[in-house]
Parts: structure tokens; sequence; C-alpha cells
């Protein structure tokens, strides 16, 4: 069995990956340490957000490994993976995917009523998150109530009010101008690196990538860390 790389959270050796006649991945590799954060680049249909779904446990790879804290994510059971994505790992979209029914502390707190915590505490928690990513005025509103940039920001409160380990963040600016965009990221990666959560930025643009401290490069389903890069 292949084990993780020293140091390393989670780490990913030769995935391949298909959907019929498309190949995916072709032997991807990827690790991330604690408070990291890794910027995953390529053009469209590269398939770095393959890479980020099977890193998150979302798709199975059909073969290669996945450790994540010394565990094998490849042979857990659908139920284990989703305690996990409920747990350990948080997540925002490009389009941030909020409840449109609930208002933004709410929203927030979605994933610790689903864990069980109480309203009261659940708010009292998201309310903290909101204050620290700029949006608490927003407690009241609903998501069609408030700006892109500002939905975005709660979208990363809600992602970080459980204490994940691990964030995965698909385009994360990729529905902003480019304002909105610069302060969502910095919001996003001081509020990550405050809790020693690592980051995996999935990402076709440089100047989000710029917010990493390492980048991976995804094309034709092959991956190369830039890091290691001659």
């Amino acid at each position: 069995m292949t084990t993780s790389t020293p140091g390393a959270l989670l780490t990913a050796r030769d995935l391949r990956k298909a959907y019929g006649p498309t190949l995916a991945l072709d032997g991807a590799e990827f690790s991330i340490r604690p408070g990291e954060v890794v910027a995953v680049m390529g053009p469209s249909g590269s398939g770095k957000s393959t890479l980020l779904h099977c890193l998150a446990g979302i798709v199975s790879p059909d073969s290669g490994s996945i450790t994540y804290a010394g565990r094998e994510l490849t042979t857990m059971s659908d139920a284990r993976r989703s305690a996990l994505r409920r747990t350990d790992f948080g997540f925002v979209f490009q389009f941030g995917q909020l409840v449109p029914e609930l208002t933004c502390v709410e929203n927030v707190a979605l994933p610790l009523r689903l864990n069980g915590s109480s309203r009261k505490d659940a708010e009292r928690a998201a309310l903290g998150w909101m204050e620290r990513l700029e949006v608490d005025d927003l407690e009241a509103k609903r998501p069609g109530e408030v700006s892109g940039g500002q939905g975005q920001r709660v979208a990363v409160a809600r992602a970080l009010v459980t204490g994940p380990r691990l964030l995965f963040a698909d385009e994360p600016t990729g529905a902003l101008d480019s304002f909105n965009g610069e302060r969502v990221m910095e919001l996003l990666t001081q509020a990550a690196r405050s809790t020693d959560a690592a980051v995996v930025l999935v990402t076709h643009e440089t100047r989000v990538a710029a917010y990493s401290d390492r980048e991976v490069v995804v094309r034709d389903g092959k991956s190369r860390d830039m890091e290691r890069a001659v």
C-alpha cells in the first residue's frame, strides 16, 4: 500500500480516471501539508476539477492511492467518506451554492446544524465567522439580496465554520469581478491560515494562483508540481 509523504496531510499517487473513452486523469499526483495553499491550474478540460473531486472523496478514481491523515481514502466506504466531508473537509464552489430559502447566517450555520449542534450554538459560531469574513451585517438577508462578492464570502464562512483541516475551493472567484475576487481570496487565505487549514485551490487565473504557496499544473490528465519543476 502506498504510504503518505512525510509531513503531508493528503497525498495522491498515480491517479487514473476515465469517463467512457475519455481519460480525465492519467497518472496524476498531488500532496499538501497542513496550513499550505496549493493552486491546481490548467486549461478547461485538463482534469483539474476531476482531480479535486477525487481528492475530496466525491468521485472514486479507477486506480491509484489517496492517503488522508494516514488513512486510505479510496478503500473507505461511501458513508465514511461522507462523514469526512461533514467534519474534516470544507467546500467553496464557483457560484457559492447557498440555499436561497435560508438567511445568510442560517446558511453558514447549516453544516453545524446537520452535525447536531443547537440552533443557538450554530448561529453564534456562524456569526463569528461572518464577522471575520466581513459579512456579519448580512445575517438576516437571503442570498438573493446580497452581491456576488458578499455571497461568496458567506460561502467561505460556511466552509470554515466546522473547523475543517482541508478546504477545497473550486474556481472560487470565477463568477466575480477582479476587485471582489481579490477580496475573497485575501479573506479566504487569511482565514484558512489562521486555523492551519490546508487549501486546494482550483483555478485557471494566475492572479488567483498568486495567493498560493505552490502550484500544480494539470494538463491532459497529468500533473506537474512546479515546486519541483526544473
